[in-house]
């Protein structure tokens, strides 16, 4: 009986050095995230304001930016930043992902500075407040159903290639009702993708707490924010497509 005993208080001792562990992984992929949206909005913000003159005609910059052939570049450069960090994480250390997940972000802000330009200030707030709570209480339920999300997470992701290939179509095309579908859509997928990303990186964290790897861990973490920070982006510009208020 003392022998059952002490067997089933090491099982609850790791049972909640598990659940700890959980929970500090998750924070970690929430901070990261979180700091990778400041990020970006904030170089968003200032690019904006450097490409715009008081009277509101494009600078030089904002000429290169928005009006030459280097916005091609500027338009792409996210997509093929994430492809190439997520073929090389595996050669870099957990420190160094970090800080290249910031440098995508920051990408990512020259990226979408044309939405200060688009759109209004007051807008572009509330929808960034609307898609933060949609994305909190999404992720939320993806953390706590015991609902498996996978066979809806891969028809997701395919949805996604669908996505992308519909807008570079609608780039050429500029077509107002394929744009309105395609927010639509959009919404709808980022919002499943959220709730299945957030569960995906919990299970992830639960197969691998065993084996002690930090290194793994703290790279695994860094790959969950990034899951997740795509998907808010996404969901955002989305959002703004479908609610934001035109300057």
């Amino acid at each position: 009986m003392a022998q059952f005993d002490t067997i089933r208080s090491a099982a609850g001792a790791r049972a909640a050095e598990i659940d700890e562990g959980l929970r500090a992984h998750m924070n970690k992929v929430y901070g990261t995230m979180s700091v990778g949206l400041l990020i970006t909005f904030a170089a968003a913000w200032a690019l904006a304001g450097l490409a715009v003159t008081a009277d509101g005609q494009l600078t030089s910059l904002g000429y290169a930016l928005y009006a030459s052939p280097l916005k091609w570049v500027v338009m792409f450069a996210p997509l093929a930043f994430v492809f190439g960090f997520s073929a090389g994480i595996n050669r870099l250390s957990a420190a160094t992902a970090q800080v290249v997940f910031y440098l995508f972000a920051l990408v990512m802000g020259v990226s979408i500075s044309s939405i200060f330009l688009v759109f209004t200030g007051e807008s572009i707030a509330q929808v960034f407040l609307i898609t933060a709570i949609a994305f909190a209480g999404l992720s939320l339920y993806g953390y706590t159903t015991k609902r498996d999300l996978g066979p809806i997470g891969a028809f997701l992701i395919m949805g996604v290639i669908g996505l992308v290939v519909a807008s570079i179509v609608n780039i050429f095309l500029a077509s107002s009702a394929m744009a309105f579908a395609i927010s639509v859509i959009g919404v709808l997928i980022f919002a499943g993708l959220t709730a299945y990303d957030t569960q995906n990186i919990k299970n992830t964290y639960l197969q691998m707490a065993h084996s002690g790897d930090q290194e793994w861990l703290g790279k695994a973490a860094i790959m969950g924010a990034l899951s997740l920070y795509l998907d808010f982006i996404n969901l955002f510009m989305m959002l703004l497509q479908l609610l934001g208020n035109r300057e």
